[in-house]
């Protein structure tokens, strides 16, 4: 680190703290040629994990999206907050062990569903119908059949 004033190169931490915001980390410095104090601000350079849309657009992966829609799937619904937490967290772990750093919305999409029909049908019908924006009623019908039928329609899906 260089000194400010005296333009040194040699310095010491006098201390070290999270900011107030907890992005990044504050650490009084002092200058080991001319003793004045300085502070620095040193914050991890992270490149944004992303989700590829269907049309091929980018978008930061947002944790609170996923919730949202979760919550609005699960509406006056038995399920817990504890359990869409986890659903979230399982998102967001498998969008970030991504080694490219990001996944299409399909898969995310489809790990999502895949977990909330194991804990509420109903739930994950409502997501099913929004996540795969069904055209008409004759979708919606085979969406339902297929979960009744416990899965085994073998129709291939869009």
């Amino acid at each position: 680190m260089k000194c400010p004033y005296c333009g040194f190169t040699q310095d010491r931490v006098v201390d070290s703290r999270e900011s107030k915001e907890a992005d990044s980390i504050r650490r009084r410095r002092e200058c080991e040629g001319c003793n004045k104090r300085f502070t620095t601000y040193e914050r991890i350079d992270e490149i944004p994990y992303m989700v590829v849309k269907k049309d091929g657009r980018r978008e930061k992966f947002d944790r609170q999206k996923v919730l949202s829609g979760l919550l609005h799937a699960c509406e006056k619904r038995p399920v817990s907050a504890v359990k869409l937490e986890q659903i979230v967290d399982e998102t967001e772990a498998f969008v970030v062990d991504s080694p490219e750093r990001e996944r299409s919305t399909s898969e995310v999409g489809e790990l999502i569903m895949t977990r909330l029909k194991s804990i509420d049908t109903v739930a994950y019908i409502r997501f099913a119908s929004v996540y795969r924006d069904f055209k008409d009623v004759r979708e919606f019908k085979a969406e339902l059949e297929e979960l009744l039928n416990g899965g085994k329609d073998t129709k291939k899906r869009k």
